[in-house]
């Protein structure tokens, strides 16, 4: 078991003990108080599920509009998590937006950017084979969402292959 340990990083003599993770969960902020906003749209574009939500605990008085500390969505396999950005938040940009890319993989890109569109997403472009934007290679459309994330729908890479073959 020591030698295991020491060819994965750590040593014998109590080096860091090497530390196997479960799962990545993305977390995409949304000025707030849009995060509800947000998750519907997340479940109307994408079908996401929305598998638990925790809200700000310092939102309880009745005037204050609550906002989401946390929404975990679940969206195929992957969760990630949805929250409205505050002061206190742990964002890494302060005051604005932190937008990211995402890609997804479905057997219907032409339908899934179609649903994205239609529940507020803005195509970029047309739909067509994967270049330097392509998660796999393969069909991709570009969505970018009402909170700034750039969203590559793409087909999987098993038919990335067929394509190639």
């Amino acid at each position: 078991m020591a030698a295991q340990d020491a060819q994965n990083g750590g040593s014998e003599n109590g080096s860091p003990k090497v530390v196997k993770f479960t799962a990545l969960k993305p977390q995409l902020f949304v000025e707030a108080p849009k995060g509800n906003d947000a998750v519907l749209f997340y479940k109307a574009a994408f079908g996401a599920e929305e598998v638990s939500r925790v809200m700000h605990p310092k939102r309880k008085a009745e005037q204050e509009q609550p906002l989401i500390l946390s929404a975990e969505l679940k969206l195929g396999s992957t969760v990630f998590l949805v929250s409205d950005l505050t002061e206190d938040s742990s964002a890494p940009v302060k005051g604005g937006l932190t937008a990211g890319v995402y890609c997804l993989e479905t057997e219907d890109v032409d339908a899934a950017v179609a649903n994205a569109v239609t529940a507020g997403a803005v195509a970029d472009g047309e739909i067509g084979e994967g270049g330097e934007d392509a998660c796999c290679g393969g069909r991709v459309g570009k969505v970018k969402d009402p909170y700034g994330n750039v969203w590559l729908i793409c087909s999987p890479a098993k038919k990335c292959a067929d394509v190639e073959a």
